[in-house]
């Protein structure tokens, strides 16, 4: 092949080695590895502007708005409870564990058994469908707890057990019921505790839990179409959802929200989970023939009978 290129002429030349170059380059990119780093590199930016918010509350570079409250009012006098139903570790991997695993799966299963081909300038199917449904939500995720923690500190409700940590009572505040107390100089030292309980409004494990549980459940619903079980699918999103509620209600009972703290976290984990799966992830968008009508059949557009990715 040398030989022919160094006896041709100029403009064959060019052509050839631009052919070469070109295989060369589809091959370095079907490589998984340099795929998945080439795709990390070029929309890490993304994440990383979601996830402002949320780094620079857990990096405590902002403090929460320092909200006063009305001398005795109950729904802040509870006990403050060392140990958690479901503590922040768990929750985190549980919920990325548990969708991510989910999503990895289903996707090489469609990639290795349904033919899926990409449109993608990345030549491999399994990095290219692997990182449209999971880049997705995890971009998801970084915008949900972005917005919780941009909530938590401008608003900064009390948490139902701040008395407790701050180690006053009404009796010690000497104050008239029903007037309201701007500032309060609380007996504990421990500024974190403190800081942590004005950071109840709204739940940040009610929306990281829905979010994950139902972008899974959207998940199921557009890939999982085994007529085997009919009601399968149907089964697996309702234990996904509870489970989600489950771990809002566990907040309250652990008095660290209130109960319209949980349905707002609720409400927002869910309408992300919806904003995602829908306008962001490829899960629910049809290939352009399939929506010819010719080609349209009796069935479901959210089954997995997708072909690209």
């Amino acid at each position: 092949m040398l030989a022919s290129v160094a006896w041709s002429s100029p403009d064959t030349q060019s052509t050839t080695l631009s052919a070469v170059s070109q295989d060369c380059t589809s091959s370095e990119l079907s490589s998984p590895l340099s795929s998945a780093l080439h795709l990390v590199d070029k929309y890490s930016g993304e994440w990383m502007c979601a996830s402002i918010p949320f780094f620079a509350c857990e990096l405590k570079a902002v403090i929460p708005y320092k909200r006063g409250f009305f001398c005795g009012d109950t729904s802040i006098t509870y006990p403050y409870i060392e140990t958690e139903a479901i503590p922040d570790s768990v929750l985190i991997a549980g919920g990325i564990i548990i969708t991510g695993l989910a999503i990895a799966v289903g996707e090489c299963y469609r990639v290795r058994f349904r033919g899926v081909h990409s449109r993608a300038f990345v030549r491999n199917r399994y990095v290219s469908c692997l990182y449209k449904e999971l880049g997705s939500f995890l971009f998801g995720c970084c915008v949900g707890q972005s917005l919780t923690n941009m909530a938590k500190l401008s608003v900064g409700r009390l948490r139902p057990h701040f008395l407790s940590v701050c180690n006053v009572t009404y009796e010690s505040l000497n104050c008239t019921p029903g007037t309201y107390i701007s500032h309060v100089d609380c007996i504990e030292k421990n500024e974190k505790m403190v800081d942590e309980a004005r950071k109840s409004f709204f739940s940040g494990h009610a929306s990281f839990a829905m979010y994950t549980m139902l972008y899974l459940a959207f998940y199921l619903q557009a890939r999982l179409s085994w007529r085997g079980a009919r009601l399968l699918r149907p089964l697996l999103q309702f234990m996904l959802v509870m489970l989600a509620v489950y771990t809002g209600l566990t907040r309250i009972s652990d008095y660290r929200h209130h109960p319209t703290d949980v349905l707002t976290g609720f409400l927002q984990g869910g309408l992300t989970a919806y904003w995602v799966a829908f306008y962001i992830s490829s899960m629910f968008k049809m290939s352009r023939p399939d929506m010819s009508p010719t080609s349209l059949s009796l069935e479901s557009p959210l089954s997995s009978q997708q072909t690209v990715c």
